[in-house]
């Protein structure tokens, strides 16, 4: 088994944090979105996975360390980390075609800016595996329009009129993905464009056509990270799910001084809190300094300082000094409010 992980785009609505860090690379609950939904997907899938290719873009933004990280990760799992890159940003199917040569036998594709909390039970009768998630309103999504059957034959993006509430999440398994290359290659080659893009489902739509069997997979949860505001709430979602699995998400050499943890938080290494509080539902990065403050549903990377402040939906990147009295707040890397 094999996941490919398209993860090319910046991520301009998660920004300023984005400027300086890949979103993928963005941490919810301690973990880079990447690392999480790799695992995820890892875990349940049932089946060893002998590779994960990774789609990057730039190399002035996804750089070395990225790789190394990326690595590091498909290595813990127990596969070969395959690197690749798409150079400009022309959409799905462009991006799924940059990793080709990895593009055959089962695999999963899965983009990088969602979670989830899933068993995948794999359809091993069909040919491929759309997950969707039912959603109250379907006509912000792209949804999956079923048969008798239950079997899917029609992707509608955003549809003014009622299809199904069943919404498409970015998560695809191919029994053959060297079917989907096959589509794929066709797209670009007849440069068959939508919304300014090469996209998946004009792929999936040729092999629906020619009488692949597609059908749902459902996840249990389904958490977004495009914004700040559903990344902070991502964040407390996934501290949730943590501590009723019995992860211990405190490192051990927290400093206290006066102050306490409200779980669940997620508390990385050599941070230290003083005359104050945290929690519920924050996570701090490691190296951080927490005085005289309060937080509470927050996200706080790493090697930061918090003085004074009482902070409630707060997102703060890394290397921040923060000095000061704001409520909601959205700080990048490398900022200083005093």
């Amino acid at each position: 088994m094999k996941i490919i992980v398209p993860m090319a785009g910046r991520g301009s609505r998660l920004r300023p944090h984005t400027l300086t860090v890949p979103k993928p690379l963005i941490p919810v609950a301690g973990k880079p979105i990447v690392h999480r939904l790799v695992s995820d997907i890892a875990k349940v899938l049932g089946e060893p996975v002998d590779e994960i290719a990774f789609v990057l873009g730039d190399p002035a933004f996804f750089g070395d360390d990225v790789v190394k990280s990326l690595t590091a990760l498909a290595e813990e799992l127990g596969a070969k980390a395959s690197i690749y890159r798409q150079d400009q940003p022309l959409g799905t199917g462009h991006a799924i075609m940059c990793a080709k040569d990895s593009l055959s036998g089962p695999a999963v594709v899965a983009y990088a800016d969602t979670l989830i909390r899933a068993d995948f039970n794999l359809d091993k009768d069909a040919d491929a595996v759309i997950w969707v998630k039912q959603v109250d309103q379907p006509e912000a999504y792209g949804v999956v329009k079923l048969n008798e059957k239950k079997e899917i034959v029609e992707l509608v993006e955003k549809p003014k009129e009622f299809v199904s509430d069943l919404a498409v999440i970015g998560i695809y398994y191919f029994k053959d993905i060297g079917v989907l290359k096959n589509e794929l290659q066709h797209v670009l080659d007849n440069n068959i464009i939508n919304g300014g893009e090469y996209q998946i489902n004009d792929g999936i739509k040729q092999m629906m056509d020619d009488g692949k069997v597609f059908v749902t997979g459902q996840v249990d949860e389904w958490m977004d990270c495009g914004n700040k505001n559903v990344t902070v709430e991502t964040n407390t979602r996934m501290l949730g799910f943590l501590e009723k699995d019995g992860e211990n998400l405190v490192s051990s050499d927290v400093t206290l001084e006066n102050a306490s943890i409200i779980p669940p938080c997620c508390i990385g290494e050599g941070v230290t809190i003083t005359n104050g509080s945290v929690g519920p539902n924050v996570s701090i990065g490691d190296g951080c300094t927490i005085e005289n403050s309060e937080i509470k549903n927050s996200l706080i990377q790493n090697q930061t300082v918090i003085k004074n402040a009482n902070l409630d939906n707060a997102m703060i990147g890394n290397h921040v000094y923060y000095d000061g009295k704001y409520t909601t707040i959205s700080i990048g890397d490398y900022s200083t409010l005093e």
